[in-house]
């Protein structure tokens, strides 16, 4: 028997697989103690990158928007937060036209937090996630800039070999396919 929780963002029944839990943490956290509405973060959110002139296909857990424009892309993990970091810092730097300002990868207890456009640590534990009334001022001086399309290639690769593992596992058992439910 297959259970299922509450996806606290969309209100929806949804199974309570992988790191499910953490990602329900990390939304509620998101929302209470950071500020931003439900309305702000979008769940799997699709990804398409090219690897030998193939599409792969697959979504970013979370990614938090700040006066419409993307501010955070988020890998929600249950295992060791390093792990991931990779993976989330590429998907933000290509999920979009555009590199999103951070990437966060976190087990909803705890936090590594990344500024994208330099690959910097920005901070580490739950207080370097930035708050709502943040991102507002922070946006004020950012310059959304695409990723350099001589180095795209390299991180489509990047990002395809840490996420292969999360699709020929965890994410079997996913009721999403594109960001949307089957």
């Amino acid at each position: 028997m297959n259970r299922t929780i509450i996806d606290y963002i969309t209100g929806k029944m949804i199974p309570d697989v992988g790191a499910e839990g953490s990602r329900q943490l990390f939304e509620k956290f998101l929302v209470e103690h950071k500020g931003y509405a439900k309305e702000d973060v979008r769940i799997d959110v699709p990804i398409t990158v090219l690897f030998k002139e193939e599409e792969y296909v697959s979504t970013v857990d979370l990614i938090v928007f700040c006066n419409e424009n993307p501010f955070m892309a988020i890998r929600c993990i249950a295992g060791s937060l390093g792990s991931y970091e990779r993976e989330i810092l590429a998907a933000a730097r290509l999920v979009y036209d555009v590199q999103i300002p951070f990437s966060v990868s976190t087990n909803g207890k705890d936090a590594l937090v990344r500024n994208v456009l330099s690959g910097r640590p920005h901070g580490e534990g739950l207080d370097a996630v930035p708050a709502k009334e943040d991102c507002a001022k922070f946006l004020e001086s950012f310059t959304y800039i695409p990723f350099p399309p001589e180095r795209r290639e390299r991180e489509m690769i990047i990002f395809r070999s840490y996420d292969i593992e999360r699709n020929d596992g965890e994410c079997d058992a996913s009721p999403f396919l594109n960001g949307q439910i089957l």
